[in-house]
């Protein structure tokens, strides 16, 4: 990939490490270079239990950087807070991708309406808990409808009661890793993971530090209990299906 010219290169100022102000798309991946790269701040030193915990306003200004950044190339991007800090990523979810999510968010939604009024499966907003240093941005989040108006990039994970990831083909490992010992970290209750690449359903629940005490396996076509709802998967379509 094309190299980013640090700006501070330009005014003839001391570099600091290597790349370390250079956006990334993941640890090791430099971003082409499409518009103007604001100025990037060094990475702290990591803690040994969370390697952002000790300067996450620091971590967190670089992503709202970034995601300035991201304003200037073509298609759409997230940007989250992962093991190694600060990720720009590229979305390019499938069409099936995205109609299980619809489906997921419409049957959640009618149920709301008499489990927990005010609340909303909601398809975008990133959550974020700053005290394991982390920002991440579900296919889906049940959240108080009225966090949606407040000012900000990020919904606070203790306000959410559930959040669905719909597995990418492109990058299976992070819903099952990563995700699955960072939610329950955050205190989210209830985790549902969708596989269209097998047609396979995981619901977790019943967090404790950094893991769900409970895991139920279901296949597609089930009606699946999450929590105090179902989701019906009758409907569901894998991605080889045709």
């Amino acid at each position: 990939m094309a190299r980013l010219q640090d700006p501070r290169d330009r005014r003839g100022h001391q570099r600091g490490p290597a790349h370390a102000d250079r956006p990334r798309t993941g640890p090791g991946e430099l971003i082409p270079r499409r518009g103007p790269a604001p100025a990037m701040t060094q990475a702290p030193t990591p803690s040994p239990a969370y390697p952002w915990t000790m300067d996450y306003a620091r971590m967190r200004a670089l992503a709202k950087e970034l995601g300035a950044y991201a304003e200037h190339l073509e298609g759409a991007w997230s940007v989250e807070i992962g093991p190694s800090g600060p990720i720009l990523a590229m979305m390019c979810p499938s069409k099936r991708h995205e109609g299980t999510i619809r489906r997921i968010c419409k049957q959640l939604d009618e149920q709301l309406l008499s489990t927990h009024p005010g609340y909303i499966c909601a398809n975008g907003p990133e959550i974020e808990h700053p005290a394991i240093g982390r920002m991440r941005r579900p296919d889906a989040v049940v959240i108080p409808e009225s966090v949606l108006d407040e000012e900000g990039l990020a919904v606070d994970a203790t306000q959410v009661l559930a959040v669905i990831e719909i597995v990418s083909p492109s990058n299976p490992g992070n819903d099952y890793g990563e995700k699955l010992s960072e939610y329950p970290a955050m205190g989210i209750p209830h985790y549902l993971i969708v596989d269209p690449r097998t047609g396979t359903i995981e619901v977790h629940s019943d967090p404790c530090k950094n893991r769900y005490s409970r895991k139920e396996p279901y296949i597609f076509g089930d009606c699946v209990p999450f929590g105090p709802w179902s989701v019906e998967t009758s409907e569901f379509r894998r991605y080889s299906q045709p």
